[in-house]
């Protein structure tokens, strides 16, 4: 018993928790600044920067606004955070899960959302009128990615459905099983168009550009965070390296999953290095060479184009090709 205590706490804390999931999430995003960095032709900052960043901020003072709510504003980084731990752990290493009785499309859909609405909650405790500006945007950018990744989820659930004779199921285990047996899903042709959906609904989930219409640094000063600093804002960063992390680590375990090695600690660092082309091919390249898009431009762009490759597959699988 005590031994299966200690085991869980080290999944908890180690791997594939916590600590995992923050250098993994930190690197990921110090990878994609020096890539972007060296595609424009600079040399651009270490990669290991964001971690810098992270350890300065936490030294730091920790001022709330005269008008916050206190305890929201305080609260809502955490919440957000420990939303993405708890996904970490449900989340499948290939054929790893901590609990896997949990882990299905609905239950990530819902964590999926806390960080968003943390933030929103956040800025608005704030009382600053530029999070408030931000907030607006950042309801914009989860009503833009929620279709699509609804429907992509709905196209994964109806594969597997049809193959293990389900109709439609929403296991993460069943998935993986059904990858481990039949090859991956991104190899099936009729899901090529939910994969290509699901890369590029990654850059706007995790709030980066050209998708970071909440936030944008040159037009309203990081939006809901901009009253943060100190601890608060350093969870925030942090929060935003893991979400990276973790949804191309769902993109993983969605399209490029099966069975691993077996051995944890193997399977994560697989699992890493994949995260980190993904990145590169779904954040990196479309940050280098595409300006920051309007609210309205974004919500156009994710309901009509990446709602309609989600759909195609859809229509293919539910047709049973």
């Amino acid at each position: 018993m005590a031994e299966m205590i200690l085991l869980k706490l080290f999944y908890v804390l180690i791997c594939p928790g916590f600590l995992f999931c923050s250098v993994a999430g930190l690197l990921l995003a110090g990878v994609d600044r020096k890539v972007v960095a060296r595609m424009q032709k600079r040399i651009g900052p270490p990669i290991l920067q964001p971690m810098y960043d992270f350890l300065k901020l936490m030294g730091k003072e920790t001022i709330t606004p005269r008008q916050a709510a206190k305890k929201a504003y305080l609260a809502a980084p955490v919440i957000g955070f420990v939303s993405l731990i708890v996904l970490a752990l449900i989340i499948p290493v290939f054929g790893f899960s901590v609990f896997p009785g949990i882990a299905d499309l609905i239950v990530i859909l819902y964590l999926l959302t806390i960080p968003a609405v943390a933030i929103i909650m956040g800025g608005a405790a704030s009382g600053s009128t530029f999070a408030s500006i931000g907030i607006s945007r950042g309801m914009v950018a989860i009503i833009s990615y929620e279709l699509p990744l609804i429907t992509v989820f709905l196209t994964v659930a109806k594969k597997v459905g049809l193959a293990t004779g389900a109709g439609m199921t929403f296991s993460m285990a069943a998935i993986t099983q059904f990858q481990a047996a039949y090859g991956m899903i991104i190899t099936k042709w009729s899901m090529i168009p939910a994969a290509l959906a699901m890369l590029l609904v990654i850059p706007c989930q995790v709030g980066c550009h050209p998708f970071d219409v909440a936030e944008a640094e040159t037009e309203i000063c990081d939006g809901p965070l901009v009253e943060y600093s100190g601890t608060p804002l350093a969870i925030y960063k942090l929060s935003h390296a893991i979400k990276v992390f973790i949804s191309t680590a769902l993109f993983v375990a969605l399209f490029l999953g099966g069975a691993g090695t077996g051995i944890l600690v193997v399977d994560a660092l697989l699992l890493f290095f994949i995260c980190a082309g993904v990145t590169i091919l779904c954040m990196t390249l479309i940050r280098a060479v595409t300006a920051r898009l309007k609210v309205e431009q974004v919500l156009r762009f994710y309901w009509k184009v990446v709602t309609g490759l989600a759909l195609i597959s859809l229509i293919l699988v539910w047709l049973g090709l």
